[in-house]
């Protein structure tokens, strides 16, 4: 079995598609629609400042993340918003998350961020212990939305 950790393309968006629809299927922020799903990642795909990463198991997506470069004011330079972590079922407590992550933070850096940052749910207490085991801590900021137009919001 041998696992490589590669850029995602067009060939893979079914795949990240099934993956995304796990993700929100624990996460009730961010309801399953597969078409606005859809559309952002052929938009994370057409853009240099973004990434999607996924996790090819002899030639079968077993994971993926994304990531997109953000002008951050207070670091005087980019930030990497770090999201959709997700591994398939079958994989998971294999390591992929972890290769996942360590390789988005190498793309991360080779684009110049200074930080990476992500979102996660404050219920989903195995995502929160696997990023504090990998040295992930927690800050004071919260989240706030407000959806604008054609945009639903969804809260």
């Amino acid at each position: 079995m041998t696992v490589e950790i590669r850029p995602a393309n067009a060939e893979d968006l079914a795949t990240c598609l099934e993956l995304l629809n796990l993700l929100c299927s624990v996460e009730p922020d961010f309801p399953w629609e597969p078409d606005r799903q859809r559309a952002g990642l052929k938009a994370l795909l057409a853009s240099g400042d973004r990434v999607i990463l996924v996790a090819d198991e002899d030639g079968q997506v077993q994971g993926m993340v994304t990531a997109q470069l953000v002008v951050s004011t207070a670091e005087g330079g980019l930030s990497a918003l770090v999201e959709d972590l997700v591994v398939a079922p079958g994989s998971r407590g294999s390591g992929l998350g972890h290769r996942l992550l360590s390789e988005v933070e190498s793309w991360a850096t080779r684009n110049n961020a200074t930080r990476l940052q992500l979102l996660a749910d404050e219920e989903n207490t195995g995502a929160l212990n696997f990023y504090r085991d990998l040295g992930w801590r927690r800050t004071r900021m919260i989240c706030l939305r407000r959806g604008l137009v054609g945009g639903a919001e969804r809260m």
